[in-house]
């Protein structure tokens, strides 16, 4: 094994088709994304997605996996939530996901709700929570942390989820949670060398082994215009190879690519 080939992604589908491809492409946790609530409110209307995925989409998810997890993203905290939790857990997830939260309080009810049932990722997207990260890593039941970048740059008012990657922000959630012992991953990724993107998805990638994260989404941009004409499979291992290259450089070598990476990043903010 290594790093490449351990490295933990998850994608958010309730197609049942897509779901069946990721799975046989080795893609490690499928299922929807439940998540509602402001996010319309609260994200820029040309960078955001708003799920339409139901409870119901999971079961037919689940069906469509022979190696793969069953994943959900749950509602953020509310009133419901513990009945959601119930309801995806018994439907198969096998890895639940809380977002957008602020409190310890809000992590400790989901943990409960949750009851060891299923993998608790908490998806660290609030100043807030970015704040309280050295509590809630050591709050007993939190299995792994995720960050999530579109959300947290706008909490820090940064200009955009790559200046919030380049951040030292970043790196401190990264050493609070794996002094904790936990498991740590950020953002998504982007299919590697596509021109369309930004910054180079190769310096994202090389940003993955220099903060310790073994864990990133699967984009949207990843599929393309063309999601069915997509070999899922070849791109996925060609993913999986370039972060074994990552992942044997030198620290030298990581700090010049996040050097690359921030200069990368300036030069769109100017």
């Amino acid at each position: 094994m290594s790093y490449g080939s351990d490295f933990i992604l998850t994608l958010f589908t309730n197609d049942p088709a897509l779901a069946r491809r990721a799975d046989a492409a080795g893609i490690d946790r499928i299922g929807p994304d439940l998540e509602r609530g402001a996010k319309a409110l609260r994200q820029d209307p040309s960078e955001r997605w708003i799920s339409n995925h139901q409870e119901q989409d999971l079961s037919a998810i689940v069906d469509n996996l022979s190696q793969a997890k069953a994943f959900c993203r749950t509602s953020a905290p509310n009133d419901g939530l513990k009945d959601q939790v119930n309801r995806v857990i018994s439907q198969g997830a096998k890895v639940v996901m809380l977002p957008y939260f602020f409190e310890l309080g809000d992590v400790v009810r989901f943990v409960e709700y949750v009851d060891g049932r299923a993998t608790v990722v908490l998806l660290v997207e609030t100043a807030a929570a970015a704040a309280r990260i050295h509590d809630i890593v050591r709050l007993d039941g939190v299995d792994e942390i995720h960050v999530g970048l579109n959300d947290l740059y706008l909490s820090f008012r940064l200009n955009d989820q790559l200046e919030a990657m380049a951040s030292p922000v970043l790196k401190m959630i990264s050493d609070a949670t794996r002094e904790a012992g936990l498991p740590f991953g950020f953002g998504g990724i982007g299919r590697y060398g596509d021109a369309r993107l930004p910054v180079a998805s190769d310096l994202v990638y090389a940003q993955h082994p220099r903060l310790g994260s073994t864990r990133a989404l699967v984009s949207r941009v990843f599929f393309g215009s063309d999601p069915d004409a997509l070999d899922l499979t070849a791109e996925v291992a060609r993913f999986r190879k370039r972060m074994d290259y990552w992942a044997s450089c030198s620290p030298k070598e990581l700090q010049a690519a996040h050097d690359d990476f921030r200069h990368a990043v300036q030069k769109r903010t100017k």
